[in-house]
Order: C-alpha cells, then structure tokens, then sequence
C-alpha cells in the first residue's frame, strides 16, 4: 500500500509518498497547481499502483483544487483536520516544521491508521454554493450592522431617536424607510424648525410617493413630535450634513448586496431534501436554516450524534487522569464558529420565546434553575438542539431520499 502525503500551501504543494517500514515511494518534491502540474501528479500517484491513497489537510479553499483534480482521475484522497495530524506528532521527538516534513508526516499518519480513513467525495454543487453564499451573507451583515451602529451613534448627535421612528424592515432593494428618511431629514431642525406642521405634512406626503413607502398624516404627527425638544451636540451646517448622509448611504449601498445574497442563499437551501424538515423545527428560520444546513451538510455523513456535536464544538472537553476528574470543563470550540453563532442564534429564540413544549427550552430551563452561568446553560442547549436536528434531519432524510449519496465526506 502507498500512502500519499500532500502539505498543501497557496499555488504550489509538496507531494511525498510512503510504503509500510517506512520505504520511500515517491520523494518530496514541489507541484504546482496549474492544470499540467495537477494531471503530472495524478499519473505520478497513479503510477504507484491501485492500493494508493492520498492525504492532505484541509487549508481553506487551497486544497480544493487538488483534491478535485485528483478525485476527478480516480485517485482515493483523504482530507483530515489539520489538528488530527498535528496531535499524532508522527513518531517523532524533535520539532521541525518544513514542507517537506510535513508531507511526511501526513504519509506516515495515512499509513497509521490506514484502516480509518474515510474517502473524500466533493460537494455537489448545490451544497458547495450554499456554503460559500453563506459565509458571504455572514460577512456583510457584519459589516452592514457596524454600519448601522455608526449611523445611529451620528444620529444620536443630530436627531436621537430617528431610527426608531420607523419600523418597516429593509426591502428587497437594500432600502429601510428610517434610513431613507435620514438621508433627506439628517437633523431634528430640518423638519418643524422653519416650517409649519401642515407642510412638513405636505412634503412627507410627496417624500413617501417618491420613495414607494406607505404614507400616514398620524406618523407625520409623530415625526413632528420626535423632532422637537432634541438638545443636539452637532449644529446643522454642511459639515454635520456630510457625515450623517455618507453613513446613511454607505449603509444602504451594503445592504443592496447582502439582500441579493440573502434571497440567493435562501433559494439555494430549498433545493436541498432537508429543507423541510429544517425549518419546521422551532426557532429556525430561512435564513438560520439555510445557513445550519450551508455549515452541517448531510447529517448522514456524521456516524452518530455525539459526532455531530463535536463537529460544531458544543461538546466539553474532556480532563480526566488516574484518580482526577474535572468536573467542570468548558465546550472544546474545535468546529466552525460561524455554526455555533448560528446555533446560538437559534437557542436564542427559545430563551426569549420561553416555549414551555419544547424539549430543548425545558433543558435550558431545567440547567438554569441550577444556577447555571449563562453560557453554560446556552451552550447545553446547543448541544441538545443539535442531537434533535441530527435525528429528525436523518430520519426525514433517510425516508424521503434513501438511495441519495453522501454529497460530502
């Protein structure tokens, strides 16, 4: 058996390969990944002969090429958490990091435990755009809401209050109502200071049909009354004007994208069989279970629940030797942060909803009436909602799509 360790890095990689007693198959070497460098490595790996795997760790979205490319020729590749290989420590004392020591590593790992290893098979396409549509929608909303907060700060300065004079929420467009607003009413003497009731009336009237909003004379009324009596910090002049109506637009000119983006990630998500079962399940919503199924991929792919908990890092960690054991030990974090802040999202809502039915508000309930900090008490409730989304996902799956393939391995 050959066991192919690839130490991949950005636009190029090095390749070692090993046979048992530690036989030199292939010797390191440096491969670009251009498509003539990828297909010289494929009949290099090929060449070893049909009991041949090959392992690599998981870089980002640097290896994706290589292992495409490679999967693509027929050849059986492994990808590992990087941490995995790391902690086997490959038999040696001394610490070096090269790349070329580093493939060797790998090989020796895949020899190790060549029994374990599980063959990777890409995502579909639907799975993989999701993902990526996903951390893209989780980016701009970062931006978009420290964006928001810095408008509100500035407003707070000139007119307090504005943002909350308006409820609608953001339309398809990237456009909110209060932000529109503020962009053409960015100080509290803009309204009432030099005009009568009735013709701030009037104009909003006329602000409200050019802008496609709905118009009422009781909220002009109340606009009104929101400007009044402000003591501002910042005086109405250009300067003042600059900055509130460029935070306004920047934030707008964000949001444009992160709608497109949303709907896409959405319209993605219902494509895949479980999107049923996800988002009938309490607390999720589109976008929350979209972006479950975007981080989990098919649950079947997982070999029990307790998998799957370690995967997102809701787990504790485990401390325990001879005689002591730790009794309290915090999650170990090792899976993706953007599922557990999803997840966080979604146990959120059973802790302002209080659904006293639900299992997983009752075990929330039950871990803090024990006194309980609070996120230890949120954390178990991750972890208690995802064995529920593990069962219910996989039985729905297994049911409606059994003779479906793994899309991910």
């Amino acid at each position: 058996m050959n066991s192919v360790g690839i130490d991949v890095s950005k636009g190029t990689s090095t390749v070692m390969a090993l046979r048992p007693m530690g036989e030199v198959a292939l010797t390191p070497r440096e491969v670009v990944h251009s498509a003539a460098g990828l297909e010289r490595l494929g009949y290099d790996i090929i060449s070893l002969g049909e009991d041949t795997r090959v392992i690599m760790e998981a870089t980002g979205r640097y290896h994706e090429p290589v292992a495409a490319a490679l999967h693509e020729m027929g050849i059986y590749v492994c990808i590992l958490n990087p941490i995995v290989t790391k902690q086997s420590g490959a038999g040696s004392v001394r610490k070096v990091k090269n790349d070329k020591r580093d493939a060797r590593k790998i090989a020796k790992y895949g020899l190790d435990n060549w029994t374990d290893l599980r063959e990777h098979t890409p995502m579909d396409a639907v799975r993989q755009q999701l993902k990526l549509f996903s951390r893209q929608y989780n980016l701009y909303m970062k931006v978009s809401v420290a964006l928001q907060n810095n408008l509100i700060s500035l407003l707070d300065k000139t007119f307090p209050g504005a943002n909350e004079i308006f409820d609608s929420p953001t339309r398809a467009d990237g456009h909110q109502k209060w932000v529109d607003f503020v962009t053409d009413y960015w100080h509290c003497d803009c309204i009432c200071h030099n005009m009568s009731v009735e013709s701030f009336t009037e104009r909003y009237r006329k602000w409200c049909k050019r802008k496609g909003y709905h118009f009422s004379e009781e909220k002009a009324l109340d606009i009104c009354a929101s400007s009044a009596g402000h003591f501002t910090t910042l005086p109405k002049n250009a300067n003042t004007k600059l900055l509130v109506t460029s935070a306004a637009a920047g934030l707008t000119a964000v949001r444009k994208p992160l709608m497109k983006i949303k709907a896409e990630v959405i319209r993605l998500a219902k494509q895949l069989p479980e999107y049923d079962a996800v988002v009938a399940m309490y607390g999720v919503g589109e976008i929350t279970g979209a972006q479950l199924m975007a981080e989990l991929g098919d649950v079947r792919r997982f070999d029990n629940r307790g998998a799957i908990v370690a995967f997102a890092g809701v787990d504790p960690e485990v401390n325990q030797s001879g005689s002591y054991q730790r009794e309290s030990n915090p999650a170990s974090k090792r899976g993706s942060p953007h599922l557990r802040k999803t997840l966080f999202q979604v146990v959120d809502t059973y802790l302002k909803k209080s659904p006293t039915d639900e299992p997983v508000y009752q075990f929330l309930d039950k871990k803090r009436a024990e006194g309980k900090p609070y996120y230890v008490y949120m954390t178990a409730a991750a972890n208690k909602f995802l064995r529920i989304y593990y069962a219910r996902v996989k039985a729905y799956l297994n049911e409606h799509c059994p003779e479906q393939e793994l899309s991910e391995r």
